[in-house]
């Protein structure tokens, strides 16, 4: 008539497992029934992770007569349930395990402390009390000094019971002067209210005698429960299925019954175990309402309520069902619980309590194995860089995707910021004002040029590769405003090719001013055949052939590998990097590498043209020009590969302007300040006489 107890064994899990309760003691009886609770319980605990703080066992026949051995043993050694900080203890037994429990638990909050010393350590009472089906929270009448208070909150499996109607009123009259043949409500009636039924020699240590007028009613619950528990309503189920089963096996066999004449069922000629078939097709409801039906291997197709025992200060308590394990359910709603419902115990300060070896690992840590230590006991270590842990005690930290980021408590994953230089911050603002200013201080410069065209001093040293000059400048100058904003496919192949090949064209420019003034020179010396060299043939060939060549190496790039707009999600973190990604950057580094061999080589003829006596000669102020361009350009290589991001095309830019500028003020800057400032010197007779 019980379920089958496997069905406690899953339910224990699941319920340890619905709070979160992962070290956990047991107590059981000491005897065969408990060891085969602890070889069944225990593998399935361990297979969910739950560990065991401690196993007690408690003796069978351990009774208030053994109080002084009891007393010994606590001084000797105190319990381990008492030690240990497990908050859920699981207790299988008898309900004189429970009598035990508490009894141990009274002596050690009570005397031990006032016998040993106040520096004794101080037990706590306060656990959840997790009870199996055999065990009721019942104590006898001499057992008055034990204090329920302890087992407050505590969850009890109990057989499925419901109210039976009139049950109630059937404690309520109960007498044992009525109860003819019934020896255990005699029992019960003396040992509750310490009287005696009959004035027989039994009782020779009880002077009063019952007077039938007591009611169970008025006993505390310890001692007597007036509500249908689930062993009585097994024993209600089982009458009237018995009751059923012989109604069944009489009426297949009517031709073999016996009536006396009244009418009354003679004596039936049958053996028990001819009931078996019967009673397995046995299905009925019964007066509360539930189904009472056995399956194929004759056991009770019911489940276990889960109650919540609640405890007041008179001793007295009620059982509150608050859930239900029931085996017909689908497997996630097995067990069922109204946590609304529950009473924890009132020394707990979190509820549901907490019953852990140690503090769980917040989201944003890993748990780490403690050597020696049951699973359940580990160490916090915070995730590694990189990595988050979004729930509490997380095995491993993972990887978030590549489109996201740890957040700083690297417990969640956030979207990257998507990063590129852009129009709307200040970065992007403050480079590109220096581009247009540039370009408009360059355009000035050609426009002073233009409108001086026949003065010396724009005459002198080829006018057109001024010209050239400033126009491969101001297209320089303008050339970053290609490296601000997102790149596209298109703006990815112009950025590096224009600005290397405007470049070129003004480097190039630079040279072909520096030989002409070294030719000039050669050519004054006489018989000198340099003469056939000076001139605007040659200026014109350098600036073709270098441009040509820069021409070449862009075309070949864009060819074979061109640059093409790419996302980098991994040398920043937190942020996505939209970047131009060179495709082959060895074509690059040649098209560097080109304009810094033109850099060099028209540093190295200005640098030995710059003493030489001539009224036009400009090559101190190419010589510094081309110092400074290849300063920058030197600084630039390493800078550029350091940096990431939106601040590597930053530097870029920088490398652009500063040695544009350079270009700029140190060859025009001079002759604009004589055309504008000084146009009196800007004579031809002028110009000899300052020289000599």
């Amino acid at each position: 008539m019980a379920p089958n107890e496997a069905l406690q064994y899953q339910g224990i899990a699941h319920l340890l497992l619905h709070f979160g309760w992962r070290w956990i003691g047991l107590i059981t009886i000491d005897d065969d029934s408990g060891e085969h609770f602890l070889d069944a319980l225990e593998p399935v605990l361990s297979h969910l992770g739950i560990c065991l703080a401690f196993t007690e066992r408690i003796k069978k026949n351990m009774r208030m007569a053994s109080i002084q051995k009891i007393f010994e043993h606590i001084l000797n050694d105190t319990p381990l349930f008492m030690k240990s900080k497990a908050n859920a203890i699981v207790v299988y037994g008898e309900s004189t395990t429970m009598q035990a429990v508490a009894t141990i638990v009274w002596l050690t909050m009570e005397f031990i402390p006032l016998i040993l010393s106040d520096s004794v350590e101080v037990y706590s009472a306060g656990k959840v009390w997790i009870t199996t089906a055999q065990i009721d929270f019942t104590f006898s009448p001499f057992q008055r000094f034990l204090d329920m208070q302890m087992f407050h909150g505590s969850i009890s499996f109990t057989i499925h019971s419901m109210e039976v109607q009139g049950f109630q009123e059937f404690v309520q009259g109960a007498n044992p002067y009525y109860a003819y043949g019934d020896g255990f409500i005699k029992d019960l009636w003396e040992q509750a209210f310490i009287c005696s039924v009959s004035n027989s020699s039994e009782s020779p240590n009880i002077t009063d005698t019952c007077t039938g007028e007591e009611s169970l009613e008025n006993l505390p619950a310890p001692y007597f429960e007036m509500s249908m528990t689930g062993h009585s309503y097994s024993i209600y189920n089982a009458v009237y299925a018995l009751a059923r089963a012989i109604h069944s096996m009489y009426s297949s066999r009517s031709s073999h019954r016996a009536m006396k004449y009244e009418g009354s069922l003679t004596h039936l000629n049958m053996e028990p175990w001819k009931l078996h078939s019967f009673l397995q097709r046995i299905s009925f409801n019964n007066s509360a309402g539930d189904e009472i039906r056995f399956n194929e291997r004759g056991e009770l197709e019911a489940g276990f309520d889960v109650t919540n025992l609640i405890t007041f200060p008179n001793q007295s308590y009620v059982r509150n069902k608050v859930g239900r394990l029931d085996p017909q359910a689908p497997p996630e709603k097995v067990l069922t619980i109204d946590e609304e419902k529950i009473q924890w115990h009132g020394e707990f300060t979190k509820v549901p309590p907490i019953s852990l070896c140690n503090d769980c690992c917040q989201p944003g840590y890993q748990k780490i194995t403690k050597e020696g230590a049951p699973s359940c006991c580990y160490t916090c270590s915070p995730c590694q860089e990189g990595k988050i842990s979004a729930l509490e005690d997380t095995d491993s930290c993972f990887q978030c995707s590549e489109d996201q980021h740890p957040n700083e408590a690297q417990n969640q994953c956030i979207p990257k910021v998507v990063s590129f230089l852009s129009y709307e911050e200040p970065l992007g603002i403050s480079v590109a004002l220096f581009a247009i200013s540039f370009s408009l201080v360059t355009s000035l410069v050609l426009g002073t040029f233009i409108k001086h065209r026949d003065t010396p001093i724009v005459k002198a040293n080829n006018r057109s590769l001024s010209y050239t000059l400033l126009v491969s400048l101001l297209l320089c100058f303008l050339c970053p405003l290609l490296f601000i904003g997102q790149p596209g496919k298109v703006i990815c192949m112009l950025r590096q090719t224009s600005f290397s090949i405007t470049f070129s064209v003004a480097v190039s420019s630079v040279l072909a001013k520096t030989m002409t003034v070294l030719l000039a020179f050669l050519a004054t010396k006489p018989g000198s055949r340099m003469s056939k060299w000076v001139g605007k043939r040659l200026a014109t060939s350098i600036v073709l052939c270098c441009s040509l060549v820069q021409v070449g190496i862009s075309t070949a790039w864009l060819g074979s590998a061109p640059p093409f707009p790419d996302f980098d999600m991994h040398s920043l973190a937190g942020e996505v990097i939209v970047e131009c990604n060179e495709g082959y950057a060895a074509f690059f580094y040649c098209l560097l590498a080109f304009m810094g061999l033109l850099a060099v080589v028209s540093f190295a003829l200005a640098f030995l043209a710059r003493k030489l006596p001539d009224a036009f000669n400009e090559a101190k102020f190419i010589t510094f020009s081309m110092l400074v361009f290849c300063s920058v350009w030197v600084s630039f290589v390493p800078t550029y590969l350091s940096t990431k991001g939106k601040y590597m095309v930053a530097v870029e830019i920088f490398s652009i302007l500063a040695s544009g500028a350079g270009l700029l003020s140190c060859i025009f800057f001079p002759k604009c300040f004589v055309i504008m400032m000084r146009p009196e010197l800007n004579n031809r007779e002028q110009l000899i006489k300052r020289n000599k």
